[in-house]
């Protein structure tokens, strides 16, 4: 053996430590800025309103209910912080980073630009089950209001699988448009069922509070809802992301998938699953709450790449964000009125859903 063998062993090893090392540091650096920037949108979750709160008076507020301390803090604003915005920021972030990772994975799984809990109907289905719960009493009481609109998010995104296949005459269509135009019919099939529910059991009352939570509504948010949306929101993201590599194997398709080992079935069950039941657990809490799914990823590959293993937690971490600065606009437009956080979603949404449309269409 050469002299020069160990020399050049030595420069290589010194070079894979050193590709691993600034690896590590650029994940480093990733984490501490998702988590800076969560933390800067809670807190602006939390200050801004009608009636604006200091970061001071928040961070004392938090010593005080987390730590028992004793700073003095005025009983209206500690009521404001700790019974109203925080629960409400809570439950905003967790319902935006839900449903962004949603997003990811149908668009991932069914290989479509459009793909979106909201356009595929899955959240008009969770609504249809949320309904049937409450208002028409389905399951005698047994049955709760998220598992009711879990179970309404399944049939319907079974329903637009299978009116898609049947469509396009295959497995094929679900990478075509009929994905997206199955799942507009199907929209409007559950939406149209939740009306005749609401008009059917609903006193006035109820169908006017119901109504406006169907546009998406963080008004009622408390912290037994946060209770809720926090564990299923940390569970559903952390098992994409444990299935990011099958995902990036799923942007080819499903065969190619299953060349590099991938066990197809058994992976679309159990993320179907996950982003059905993160989509119903939102909505059950939050209402319908549409197009976070969609905007949020395709904003996000613009910044970190297509690669899963990025593009999942980035995407949760906006999506928290952007649902949380929809709240706050939600909240301050209109001075002495809250707008339901669906308008404010869509108002984001449609154009840029016809920007991927227009996009998409272009010969290339």
């Amino acid at each position: 053996m050469s002299a020069a063998a160990p020399a050049r062993a030595d420069e290589n090893g010194a070079r894979g430590n050193g590709a691993s090392w600034s690896a590590g540091l650029s994940r480093a650096l990733g984490a501490s800025l998702a988590v800076a920037v969560l933390v800067a949108a809670i807190m602006a979750g939390v200050s801004i309103g009608e009636t604006s709160i200091p970061l001071r008076t928040i961070l004392h507020t938090l010593a005080n209910e987390l730590f028992g301390a004793g700073y003095a803090v005025d009983p209206i604003d500690r009521g404001i912080v700790w019974h109203y915005r925080l629960s409400r920021t809570f439950v905003a972030a967790c319902c935006g980073a839900g449903l962004a990772a949603s997003g990811v994975v149908l668009q991932a799984l069914l290989r479509n630009a459009l793909a979106d809990p909201y356009i595929l109907g899955i959240s008009a289905g969770a609504s249809t089950g949320a309904v049937a719960v409450t208002i028409a009493g389905l399951g005698a009481g047994a049955v709760s209001l998220s598992l009711g609109a879990f179970a309404g998010a399944i049939v319907a995104f079974l329903f637009v699988i299978v009116l898609a296949r049947a469509a396009g005459g295959g497995a094929g269509a679900l990478a075509a448009g009929q994905i997206v135009l199955a799942g507009i019919a199907g929209s409007q099939l559950f939406n149209a069922l939740t009306s005749f529910i609401i008009t059917k059991s609903a006193n006035a009352e109820q169908a006017r509070g119901i109504m406006f939570w169907l546009l998406g509504n963080l008004s009622g948010a408390r912290w037994a809802d946060v209770g809720l949306v926090v564990p299923v929101a940390l569970a559903g993201v952390t098992i994409v992301i444990w299935h990011a590599r099958a995902l990036d194997a799923f942007v080819f398709g499903a065969d190619s998938a299953a060349s590099l080992g991938v066990p197809v079935r058994r992976v679309q069950v159990v993320l179907i699953t996950v982003a059905a039941l993160l989509t119903a657990v939102m909505v059950s809490v939050a209402g319908s709450i549409g197009f976070v799914g969609l905007v949020v990823p395709h904003a996000v590959r613009f910044l970190v790449g297509v690669r899963h293993g990025r593009l999942i937690p980035a995407s949760a971490v906006a999506g928290a964000a952007f649902l949380i600065t929809a709240d706050i606009l939600s909240r301050t437009l209109i001075p002495g009125q809250v707008l339901p956080i669906g308008v404010i979603t869509a108002l984001v949404g449609a154009p840029v859903f016809g920007i991927i449309l227009i996009r998409g269409r272009r010969p290339r």
